[in-house]
């Protein structure tokens, strides 16, 4: 459940948040960008401990890029962090609207599936913490195809309600985590779409599978929902173009049903996939990926405990027919590399 906090300081955060979104209108959106974008390296450059974790994500997730390389992109995703929420966010309300919306949407790739979403079956999108992932649901629902999206409500009410009225301004309809289960289930029994942001860490219970070469914990829900209503997956994003307020969507992959309904382990299968296609996605457009974001905070309970990989888990990653030999040996190494780390730390 939210947090409660005193009225007083929900009113001392809304009052200059809302003073902020008004002094944005009286300049051009490219130049509030570039406002963020300045405040976004002025908190990349003080932010020591998020700068250095964005840092290390980097490198790990790209072993053969220069240190440089990996600052300059770190540096750039703070940048765009700062640009959708300063920007983007206040900005989504007025200017991506259903007459306007082809100046700033390219829809990409995701015409060759719009007829997927015209023929009155449901879908679940799935996005991650990657281009501009509150503009993909809303986007979609601005050009006529609405969706509900599922999102953690905010602490400060006042903000919560104001936000919400702009991310449904146009149609999209936005889902609390708090109690959403029975309304997510109706959307799909009616042949809604529902949206996720996909990537997020799932603590020590989630299901473990590879992201960028190493395990990433993430929620069973979501693979748990498509099982149960036999629902196709879209995985999707919203890259931004020439550091504007101008998008290109793009359809990663999509999973159907048929595709692990003979697979030994369905769950693992799908999560695993559509995680992989988040990762292909973070690979177009590296630095509009969130990297401050502790995505393998959690590890798997044999790392934890400095013991090898499970046969179980082992078979599980040797079952997904993407992954090369070598992928899975280096998925493997790496996982034992964390193991005897941690079973060092302990002793």
């Amino acid at each position: 459940m939210p947090r409660h906090r005193s009225a007083i300081r929900n009113w001392i955060e809304y009052l200059p948040a809302r003073g902020v979104a008004a002094a944005l209108q009286c300049f051009p959106v490219r130049q509030n960008l570039e406002t963020a974008a300045w405040g976004g390296r002025m908190y990349f450059r003080l932010s020591r401990k998020r700068r250095l974790r964005a840092v290390s994500n980097i490198r790990d997730a790209f072993p053969g890029w220069s240190e440089d390389r990996c600052e300059a992109v770190a540096r750039q995703s703070v940048e765009n962090m700062f640009q959708l929420a300063a920007v983007d966010a206040m900005m989504m309300p007025r200017l991506l609207t259903p007459d306007r919306w082809p100046d700033i949407l390219d829809l990409g790739n995701t015409v060759e599936h719009l007829h997927r979403l015209m023929d009155g079956r449901s879908m679940l999108f799935i996005t991650g913490h990657c281009g501009n992932w509150e503009l993909l649901g809303y986007g979609m629902s601005v050009v006529g195809y609405p969706m509900a999206a599922l999102a953690r409500p905010l602490d400060n009410v006042l903000l919560n309600r104001w936000l919400l009225g702009l991310r449904e301004a146009h149609g999209l309809r936005v889902l609390t985590k708090w109690g959403a289960t029975p309304e997510m289930q109706r959307i799909i029994e009616s042949n809604g779409h529902v949206g996720f942001i996909a990537d997020q860490n799932a603590g020590d219970a989630g299901v473990f599978v590879p992201f960028f070469g190493r395990l990433a914990s993430t929620y069973k829900s979501i693979g748990l929902l498509a099982m149960r209503y036999e629902l196709p997956l879209l995985v999707a994003m919203a890259e931004r173009q020439n550091n504007d307020f101008s998008y290109r969507l793009h359809v990663e992959d999509v999973i159907e049903p048929a595709d692990w309904a003979n697979h030994p382990d369905p769950l693992y299968y799908i999560t695993a996939r559509y995680i992989r296609g988040i990762e292909m996605l973070v690979r177009r457009a590296p630095a509009q990926y969130l990297w401050m974001h502790r995505r393998w905070k959690s590890r798997p309970r044999h790392e934890r405990q400095g013991q090898d990989v499970p046969d179980a888990l082992e078979t599980r990653i040797r079952s997904l027919p993407w992954l090369s030999e070598d992928d899975i040996e280096s998925i493997l190494d790496r996982s034992r590399r964390d193991s005897r780390e941690a079973g060092g730390q302990r002793n």
